[in-house]
């Protein structure tokens, strides 16, 4: 196919948004994506004329001034995009069974506060001092905030405490110390692991403000794909790499699977980190590390339920719904065959062809990759590798929806009379489109008892492998953004870059 200056494996947000960097600082860059769409999360699919996101149903931070707007400025996205602002007054809802009352998340820090402080007069003050300390985190983070310094937070006391407990103490009430961490499901959240800086960065973008695209998200990588091909860059579909060929100790070439080479001076994988390690079939990288990185527990899968609604029959929803049917919101991906789904997450859609109502939405909850243990060996992607999984797969993924749609209807009553047809998704269909080992959600689990052991440095022990994506700093749009601008800083250096995109 050629030789580049850098092949980038992988077209996920992560793998766009470092193609893009590398090729404004003038390098020959080619992306290589195994799939026909491009994109990773950003894919989307029709079903009876609707448009589905795969991945990406909301994005937070967009308004001028704020982090992720400047980041998309620089991508020269921000002109291009077809966006709805959610609900100011509530962008996501919490709910509980037995609980009639909804519970907003607001835009904009001070709304935020005072819309619970409506409902938990007692605690205004205890909702100011929450705010503080997300900042303060997000503070600590100079990339997620473009500052071209650099900080030390080997000591900081948010990498020292899981979220639930973070917030428990904050909170004295318990039903607000549930409704805080109401939409966990953005991140995965485990009770006792998941340190409280992840859960602050997330929210603290959708708080900051809160988005979602017109007609999907996969405008995000066609105009990205653009923006790097109009750079000279190219991008490849249909590129699946299987293999690393080194001279020496550096990578000189990666094979795709259909036998052709590509040949590169710098290498940066945004795909799986088990499956870039599998590349590496030599002795460049110790079995120590290999080890480390296999061993590496990834967050919980997911169930997603697709809807087509009739025509007409269901009022645009331009919020988000995070419902509990439990008492505990931390206890969702613990869940059993009796309590399942613990946790439901549902999103709407904004059609530019009728924006008053919702064609479609999807409803997703957890989902262990066990569940699927049955069909492991089955593959399906659309167009090239298509296999009927069996009909017990399918009467599997009937029970499934039925149970989230009993959910649904308790806490939308009649929402089931609205439904035209509906598909679904489940760990294995995120395995084989998104391409993570075990259909993970957000990459690997960060656990502030063992920080070290799931913090991914874009370098390796290989000179000119680099890595990118959701597993290094953050999942998410922002996260992955960031972690582009963490590897490409790695290449050009950290103040260089940042003031770059400060500047465009």
């Amino acid at each position: 196919m050629g030789k580049y200056d850098a092949v980038v494996i992988g077209s996920g947000l992560g793998g766009l948004c470092t193609a893009y960097i590398l090729a404004k600082e003038g390098m020959k860059v080619c992306v290589l994506e195994k799939n026909r769409q491009i994109g990773g999360s950003l894919q989307i699919y029709s079903r009876d004329k609707a448009i589905f996101d795969t991945g990406v149903h909301y994005i937070g931070g967009l308004d001028k001034g704020q982090n992720l707007n400047q980041y998309f400025t620089y991508f020269g996205l921000m002109k291009d995009l077809k966006l709805q602002k959610l609900d100011q007054d509530g962008y996501d809802i919490i709910s509980f069974t037995g609980d009639e009352r909804l519970y907003p998340h607001a835009q904009g820090y001070d709304n935020f506060v005072e819309k619970l402080a409506a409902i938990f007069p007692h605690q205004r003050e205890e909702l100011k001092t929450y705010i503080s300390k997300v900042k303060e985190v997000c503070a600590g983070f100079p990339l997620f905030n473009l500052s071209p310094e650099k900080k030390e937070l080997a000591n900081a006391w948010y990498l020292e405490i899981d979220s639930k407990t973070a917030i428990n103490s904050i909170f004295s009430d318990p039903k607000l110390q549930q409704v805080i961490s109401g939409s966990n499901m953005l991140y995965a959240g485990l009770e006792g692991r998941t340190p409280f800086y992840v859960h602050a960065l997330v929210v603290n973008s959708y708080i900051e403000s809160s988005y979602r695209c017109i007609d999907g998200s996969s405008q995000i990588a066609r105009i990205m794909t653009n923006n790097i091909r109009s750079m000279g860059g190219e991008v490849f579909n249909y590129s699946e790499a299987i293999r690393f060929h080194f001279n020496g100790s550096e990578i000189k070439a990666v094979e795709l699977s259909n036998g052709e080479f590509v040949e590169g001076r710098l290498f940066i994988s945004g795909i799986d980190l088990s499956r870039t390690i599998d590349m590496v079939e030599g002795h460049q990288l110790r079995p120590a590390y290999k080890h480390r990185i296999q061993s590496l527990e990834n967050t919980v899968s997911s169930f997603l339920l697709n809807v087509v609604t009739k025509p007409q029959s269901m009022p645009h929803l331009n919020h988000n719904i995070y419902h509990c049917t439990q008492p505990d919101i931390w206890s969702g991906p613990n869940y059993t065959g009796n309590t399942w789904p613990e946790t439901v997450a549902m999103f709407g859609t904004t059609s530019s062809k009728h924006p008053g109502y919702t064609e479609n939405f999807s409803a997703m909850a957890y989902m262990r990759y066990d569940e699927c243990a049955k069909w492991i060996d089955t593959k399906n992607v659309i167009p090239n590798h298509i296999s009927y999984r069996g009909d017990d797969y399918e009467l599997f993924k009937f029970e499934k929806a039925e149970k989230l749609l009993d959910v649904l209807e308790e806490r939308m009553p009649g929402i089931r009379s609205k439904i035209q047809s509906y598909t679904c998704a489940t760990p294995i269909t995120y395995r084989d489109y998104i391409g993570s080992r075990d259909g993970t959600l957000y990459g690997v689990i960060k656990d502030y008892r063992d920080p070290l052991k799931s913090f991914i440095t874009p370098r390796t022990k290989i000179p000119n492998l680099f890595l990118t994506g959701q597993s290094l700093n953050l999942h998410g749009v922002m996260g992955v953004t960031v972690s582009a601008a963490v590897t490409c800083s790695e290449i050009f250096g950290h103040p260089y870059l940042i003031n770059k995109i400060r500047n465009s």
